[in-house]
């Protein structure tokens, strides 16, 4: 592929996650507090931890480490899970307000299928995982270029090696907290999000 390509498609996989991951579910979290939507509130605050996740890969690719590909790809597939996993909550968001309940459906499916679309093209590069940080190709150094603007613009003057840091200690954080989850919490909650 041409790297012009490339990178536009790298630059529009980010614009559009932060339409679709962050400012949207932020917005339809506002409403819901609003509107007084317990499901589609519960169902936000779930979903804002699981995108927790996008957060340390973005500090992880500032760093130019090459295990953003996989935690990358990793975040997106846990946030369509924890957009339709929950039994309870599916339920619940029947009952939702009927302004609310179109557009937080709305958002859902479209976050889905762009989930599906973005880890599809993350695929396409995530040899690039298991390469030697002196070694990434300029291709890969592409899916770095998003994350560095970001930290130019939040965190001007910052060494990218803290920032890098930060990003893997919340890594290894998420990762005990999701393996405590797992192997704790889901088996004996099953898919009920809330027991009352």
């Amino acid at each position: 592929m041409d790297a012009t390509l490339i990178r536009q498609l790298v630059w529009l996989d980010y614009r559009l996650a932060l339409l679709f991951i962050v400012l949207i579910p932020f917005g339809l979290l506002g409403w819901a507090f609003r509107s007084g939507s317990e499901a589609i509130k519960r169902s936000l605050l779930l979903y804002g931890r699981v995108t927790s996740l996008v957060l340390i890969t973005i500090y992880l690719a500032i760093g130019s480490l090459a295990i953003a590909f996989i935690s990358g790809i990793i975040a997106e597939i846990l946030i369509v899970f924890a957009l339709w996993f929950w039994q309870d909550l599916n339920e619940d968001i029947e009952a939702s307000p009927k302004k609310l309940k179109p557009v937080y459906l709305g958002w859902r499916w479209a976050t889905t299928i762009y989930c599906f679309l973005s880890i599809g093209l993350r695929l396409l590069f995530a040899n690039c995982a298991f390469v030697k940080p002196e070694q990434l190709s300029d291709i890969c150094k592409i899916w770095f270029e998003p994350p560095l603007s970001f930290s130019r613009v939040f965190h001007n003057g910052v060494p990218v090696e803290n920032l890098a840091f930060m990003g893997a200690v919340g890594g290894i954080i998420y990762t005990l907290y999701f393996f405590f989850f797992v192997v704790f919490s889901l088996p004996k909650t099953g898919r009920v999000a809330f027991r009352d």
